[in-house]
């Protein structure tokens, strides 16, 4: 629309958290002037009987297609109004207009209102001060133990066994029927558990404890209240269930070769040390999580600020991924429940990127480089093909946003008391 944008009548609203409202009215000589360009266009495009080629009429282009010229004129006025009431008001806005209250007459003003977020202006008042409780870090002889123990577990054979009780942890060959009325409904389906695990329900477990291996019972079992899929908790069903083979797990001993199977290690001693590295490096990481945690909190509790609806939806919406096969009343009562999380998660990111900005702690091109080589490095890959790699996937951003997070939070320590618990 080529139209002066002093001659827009605009009225800027001011809503809540961000939120704003732009209330644009369009000449009726403008509205006119675009409504020819298009009627212009199409005419020149059509071909009617009993006219050539780009010389059909206006006004019958207008009596075949009026609907459709009004919509397309709308938008495309709409569209530019916004634009340049957008440009004159210096206004940038973070998410999708909304268009309401179109107001619109052959001849006359357009008038038009749409709302959008802009992205919040953050005040900070105070950024250290702050005193933190960094947790101990302690690693037990029994968190060693324990890995070690997942680790056999892992190693562990499962070895068929003829005769003996079925007892629970021992995976177990089964068949399972549903019956309606005593005869087979659809196609029998083979199952592999463990008992005891938890892989079925409880009423399907305590089924095949009364079996022996060769044996088939029939059943009637009841989905529990807090099965997974809703509708059918408290469902009844008929089973035929057929146990066909029990297995037990031999695990290895712990023994030099057992540690060596596990990698680089020359006996059970190394490979201990290895996990007590491993436990300690876990437990920095999570006590400096407990410490970034922390400093945010009191980031937040003394710069408060409001954080825009639509951040906050987009927010929620990286979170739960694909909801088209979801309930809509359940969606609608996860959507309530993770808003208070989403929203803090929302504060979070826009406090750390003010941080960043004000202290110069973005990301720069040669941290980015640095970081792609390490990858390279320990995955015994090219650079380019790492960097073209996470380009690919779309993860170059988060890739920055890691090492800005990483230098904000840096900043944050030095300028706060850390205390060891």
């Amino acid at each position: 629309m080529t139209n002066d944008p002093s001659t827009l009548q605009i009225d800027l609203e001011e809503q809540d958290a961000w939120r704003r409202r732009l209330t644009v009215t369009v000449p009726a000589g403008s509205v006119q002037t675009e409504r020819r360009k298009i009627i212009q266009k199409l005419g020149g495009k059509l071909k009617l009987p009993g006219f050539r080629k780009g010389k059909v009429p206006s006004h019958v282009v207008e009596q075949r297609f009026g609907s459709a010229l009004d919509q397309e004129l709308l938008d495309k006025v709409i569209g530019d109004a916004y634009r340049q009431a957008l440009q004159a008001e210096s206004l940038e806005p973070i998410s999708e207009g909304k268009v309401e209250d179109v107001e619109y007459q052959p001849r006359e003003d357009l008038t038009f209102s749409i709302s959008f977020d802009i992205q919040p202006v953050i005040e900070l008042e105070r950024l250290g001060g702050f005193t933190v409780q960094r947790p101990k870090i302690e690693v037990a002889e029994e968190d060693i133990d324990r890995v070690v123990t997942r680790l056999r577990d892992q190693a562990g054979v499962w070895k068929p066994i003829e005769d003996g009780t079925v007892e629970d942890g021992n995976l177990m060959t089964l068949e399972i029927q549903r019956l309606e009325e005593g005869e087979p409904a659809g196609d029998s389906r083979p199952y592999e558990i463990v008992l005891g695990d938890g892989e079925a329900i409880p009423e399907v477990e305590d089924a095949i404890r009364t079996l022996a291996v060769g044996e088939t019972g029939e059943f009637t079992v009841t989905f529990p209240d807090d099965f997974p899929d809703e509708e059918r908790r408290g469902e009844k069903q008929h089973l035929r269930i057929s146990l066909q083979g029990e297995k037990v797990k031999e695990i290895p001993a712990l023994t030099d070769e057992f540690a060596r199977s596990q990698g680089d290690f020359e006996d059970v001693e190394t490979l201990k040390a290895r996990i007590l590295e491993d436990l300690e490096r876990e437990a920095e990481n999570q006590a400096e999580s407990v410490v970034r945690s922390q400093l945010v909190e009191h980031l937040l509790d003394a710069n408060p600020f409001q954080v825009p609806n639509s951040m906050t939806d987009r927010y929620l919406e990286s979170v739960l991924g694909d909801t088209s096969k979801f309930n809509p009343e359940i969606l609608a009562q996860t959507r309530e429940k993770l808003r208070p999380e989403a929203e803090k998660a929302a504060k979070k990111i826009l406090l750390v990127n003010r941080v960043a900005e004000l202290q110069g702690l973005m990301a720069t091109e040669d941290e980015v480089d640095d970081r792609v080589q390490e990858i390279a490095e320990k995955n015994d890959a090219k650079p380019a093909q790492v960097y073209a790699n996470l380009q690919k996937a779309g993860s170059l951003e988060a890739l920055e946003r890691e090492i800005t997070d990483r230098k904000v939070y840096e900043f944050l320590k030095g300028e706060s008391t850390i205390d060891q618990e």
